[in-house]
């Protein structure tokens, strides 16, 4: 029993999770857990507090101050489950209501920055075979001219460290076999909003800088705020030596590569299950050759499926959402730092398109739920990057990624075959300048015909517009229609939700124009139907 308690302790992080909170003097916080991890919350609960207990205790065996707060009710441990949004992101709306001052949180993460709480992250371990592993990724090394890049799903991170020593370690690797395989490394195991750091970020010359932002740091154990300035000069300093080598960041993984090599350069490999993790990084680095090696089977799967498919579905998507003329904003998060200036940008992005815009927050989306929004032709989903990419073939009308709405509502933009999951790397859409009636027409793939795009007045207000669209509604009506092809009540021809709401033949319930005569209340009948009481008892014996 003791034996299967350490190994389950060693798998939940369950020492440093406590070191963690002890260092921090952390009194209220709140353990997020994914649906498949929600069985082992009860023992996590019971472990944590132990290990919480045992790390109050001194020499003499007196009660520190952790150890009576835990005896005493002081600190109290939260379960959270069913988020809101996507468990791999930092639940911060579900930890406010209990007042959590961190969150802990279990299974896959995205690594999206939190607004306001700390957060400390467990991976979990999920079982591989080491020596396998290691035997699969220089037996591949050795068929192909190109070096290797090691990427792999975050329950793995606990074995990258063996696996790099069983490789150079290994008897028969050459000096080129063993220098040609790069490790990316886990980003951080704790995240604290409220602490500076650098933070790598994209330009918009598609090259690295670097700014400060939520602090991405491992367990600072007896950390002080002199070291962590002194991390942070050390970071800054490392802007000269970002024009010798490049760092990359995404999913909660980071690597550098040594001088000028770019991604294009190198063999992916993805130790893993496929999922959105593994989906995020093929439709990143689209442009590299990617294989898996399977935990399960101990094999290196080499066919893996090609996201040309995926690129093209989306490209499409691009090119209908160009042709739209009503979008809506759905908000997929409420945690992420950030969002707030992302959904300001793209009113700003949209508005300058010409387009109408619309905001609507909903927990997680589903084809019942957007259908409610008939008028809106396309709509922008703004989530975390693992979460971002939704099959909308089911949906009344389609979704699209951030990154997207830039390409399709930016004039004279062009896909040069980069694409990002991730908001944060979208710098501000560039200011639109009015056309005045003399913008060129645009060709639209979609219809097969040359378009123009109609703008909105930056100072009409919502009375005028109103006022428009009940003119031109009436205009519209007084024409006659030899079918219904050119109703107003056709998708894509309303320029706002106004005037869709006002082309509909039912706009809901609604009192009618002339006022009604009204009636006094009569009494009506009492008792049981077979034997009201106002009825004669001559008449119930004929009925009977």
């Amino acid at each position: 029993m003791e034996e299967l308690s350490m190994e389950f302790n060693t798998k939940y992080d369950i020492p440093a999770t406590a070191a963690f909170i002890d260092s921090r003097g952390y009194c209220r916080i709140a353990l997020q857990f994914p649906d498949e991890l929600l069985k082992e919350s009860v023992k996590i609960v019971t472990a944590l507090k132990n290990e919480l207990l045992s790390l109050g205790r001194n020499s003499e065996s007196q009660p520190t101050g952790m150890e009576r707060r835990v005896s005493h009710g002081a600190v109290q441990l939260y379960v959270m489950a069913d988020t809101t949004y996507s468990s791999c992101c930092v639940d911060e709306v579900g930890a406010a209501h209990v007042n959590a001052e961190c969150v802990v949180h279990y299974g896959p993460a995205c690594f999206s920055p939190t607004s306001r709480l700390p957060a400390w992250f467990v991976f979990g371990k999920a079982p591989i075979n080491v020596s396998s592993c290691a035997e699969c990724l220089l037996e591949h090394l050795s068929t192909i001219d190109k070096p290797l890049l090691v990427l792999f799903s975050l329950d793995y991170a606990y074995a990258i460290g063996h696996l790099k020593e069983e490789v150079g370690s290994n008897s028969f690797t050459g000096s080129r076999l063993s220098t040609a395989i790069n490790f990316a490394e886990v980003l951080c195991s704790a995240m604290d909003p409220t602490l500076p750091c650098v933070k790598s970020i994209l330009r918009k010359d598609g090259e690295e800088a670097l700014e400060n932002d939520a602090l991405y740091c491992d367990q600072p154990s007896g950390g002080t705020e002199s070291n962590l300035s002194h991390e942070l000069l050390a970071g800054l300093n490392q802007n000269e030596s970002l024009k010798s080598s490049s760092e990359y960041r995404l999913g909660g993984l980071k690597w550098v590569l040594p001088g000028h090599q770019k991604m294009e350069d190198y063999m992916l490999v993805w130790i893993g299950e496929e999922g959105p993790a593994f989906s995020n990084v093929m439709l990143t680095y689209n442009a590299c050759g990617v294989v898996r090696y399977d935990s399960v089977r101990n094999i290196l799967v080499r066919n893996v499926p090609s996201q040309n498919r995926t690129l093209k579905r989306r490209y499409y998507l691009v090119e209908r959402a160009k042709d739209a003329d009503i979008v809506g904003i759905v908000v997929g998060t409420l945690g992420i730092a950030g969002y707030r200036e992302a959904i300001y940008h793209l009113k700003k992005l949209i508005k300058g398109a010409g387009k109408k815009a619309y905001t609507f927050v909903m927990g997680r989306p589903n084809p019942a739920k957007l259908a409610n929004f008939p008028e809106c032709n396309v709509f922008v989903y703004l989530a975390c990057a693992q979460t971002a990419l939704l099959d909308s073939k089911e949906f009344l009308s389609p979704l699209i990624t951030p990154y997207e709405a830039v390409l399709a509502f930016t004039r004279g933009s062009q896909w040069t075959g980069s694409y990002f999951l991730d908001f944060e790397k979208l710098v501000e859409p560039p200011e639109v300048v009015a056309n005045n009636g003399c913008e060129e027409t645009r060709f639209s793939f979609i219809k097969g015909s040359y378009v123009e795009d109609d703008t909105f007045p930056d100072d009409i207000d919502e009375k005028e517009e109103r006022a428009i669209v009940l003119a031109n509604t009436t205009q519209k009506a007084l024409q006659l229609h030899e079918n219904s092809v050119n109703s107003l009540t056709m998708k894509g021809i309303a320029k706002s939700g106004a005037e869709f709401l006002a082309s509909r033949s039912y706009q809901g319930l609604e009192m009618g124009k002339e006022r009604q005569p009204s009636y006094s209340y009569i009494t009506g009948r009492s008792g049981k139907a077979w034997s009201y009481e106002e009825e004669v008892i001559s008449d119930r014996l004929q009925r009977d």
